[in-house]
């Protein structure tokens, strides 16, 4: 578990509500208070960290007097906006205390299923690390039903690891980690230490979809260990009160259960570039373009290109092609089809002019680019 955690520079915290609500009498500003104090520890380690939090609609719930949680959803929806007010608020008092900015960032899971939504998304994340904010990332329960019925923020934490390309993901709960058994009816369940994620032996272990200990419980976060594996981020689960986990975590310290991915990172990313999404168009570049882009690691610049072929939207995936018609790399499109052309062999100081609005610089990001 040392190495994984030890050099991990991105981390998804994901923190469950039973936690963040004192199991549901609540916001708890002391826990919040005590994972903002380790997420300052964590940054001054020059590490980045996006926070998801769940805790809404239990705040919302208090806040309008509600001791029973309701099940018509217009009214779970209406104490998610009203608890997410508190959340926010809560995070944000917290953070600031400890020198850290924050940003609230509401997302569905139709959010990262859209390739245009998924590059806005991303971008807004990666832009909010820059310049070194914690995201407190949260489901928008307000606006979005089955999310509430069915959906649950491990799947989220997963997929935003997967969006920022996270090295680890941290998911607190109100468990120690995983057990071979139901540690309540099984005295002999022994505790998981470590294991690789998207073993189906897991998911067995876990107790199953349609158990008891698995509703809501502990198979969405073995699943949620998959998903992010298909990334390359490995998974810590653990307990979300241990003292100042986090930060034993990073110094390399055993804590819960290491699920651990296969697959590095980068190839994780490449494989799934190169071979699992459909191209939906092409650009053909110029010699210096393409040596900067198959020699240099380079992003693609819409100066180097010289031709646009079929028709694409931004976040498709497309081709990059040398002018002997050679494919050199593909990646995720900054522009539509019809937006490249106007911007090809210009300058990026010219695209507001062009297009009528300022964008990014590259046509296509070295980071969501892979040579082939």
């Amino acid at each position: 578990m040392s190495d994984v955690l030890k050099t991990a520079r991105r981390i998804v915290v994901k923190v469950g509500s039973s936690l963040v609500t004192n199991e549901g009498r609540g916001l708890d500003a002391e826990a919040i208070a005590h994972w903002s104090r380790q997420l300052a520890g964590l940054a001054a380690q020059g590490r980045e960290v996006v926070m998801v939090s769940s805790g809404a609609i239990a705040e919302g719930m208090k806040r309008l007097g509600w001791s029973v949680r309701p099940k018509e959803i217009h009214e779970l929806q209406a104490a998610a906006a009203v608890g997410q007010m508190g959340l926010a608020q809560m995070y944000e008092t917290q953070l600031r205390e400890q020198g850290l900015r924050s940003a609230q960032v509401l997302l569905t899971h139709a959010d990262l299923a859209d390739r245009e939504r998924y590059l806005n998304a991303r971008s807004t994340l990666l832009t909010l690390l820059s310049h070194q904010v914690v995201p407190v990332i949260n489901e928008n329960d307000t606006v979005v039903t089955d999310e509430i019925k069915f959906g649950d923020n491990d799947t989220l934490g997963a997929l935003v690891a997967n969006l920022v390309e996270a090295d680890v993901l941290v998911i607190l709960t109100d468990q120690k980690g995983l057990y071979s058994a139901d540690p309540r009816k099984d005295p002999g369940a022994r505790f998981i230490h470590e294991a690789q994620a998207g073993d189906p032996e897991l998911e067995r272990m876990a107790g199953g979809a349609g158990s008891a200990i698995g509703k809501g419980g502990m198979i969405t976060k073995v699943l949620a260990a998959k998903r992010a594996a298909s990334s390359g981020a490995s998974t810590v689960i653990a307990w979300g009160r241990e003292p100042d986990v986090l930060l034993r975590l990073a110094a390399g310290e055993s804590i819960g259960t290491l699920l651990v991915a296969t697959t590095p990172k980068l190839a994780a990313r490449k494989q799934w570039m190169a071979d699992h999404l459909q191209l939906r168009g092409a650009v053909v570049v110029d010699e210096g373009a393409a040596a900067k882009v198959r020699h240099e690691g380079k992003s693609l610049l819409p100066i180097g290109m010289m031709e646009v072929v079929g028709e694409f939207a931004r976040g498709d995936v497309i081709a990059v092609r040398a002018k002997d018609g050679t494919e050199i790399a593909r990646g995720l499109a900054n522009y539509s089809s019809a937006e490249a052309r106007l911007i090809a062999r210009k300058p990026s100081s010219e695209f507001e002019r062009l297009l009528g609005f300022t964008g990014e610089p590259e046509m296509i990001h070295r980071d969501n680019l892979v040579l082939v």
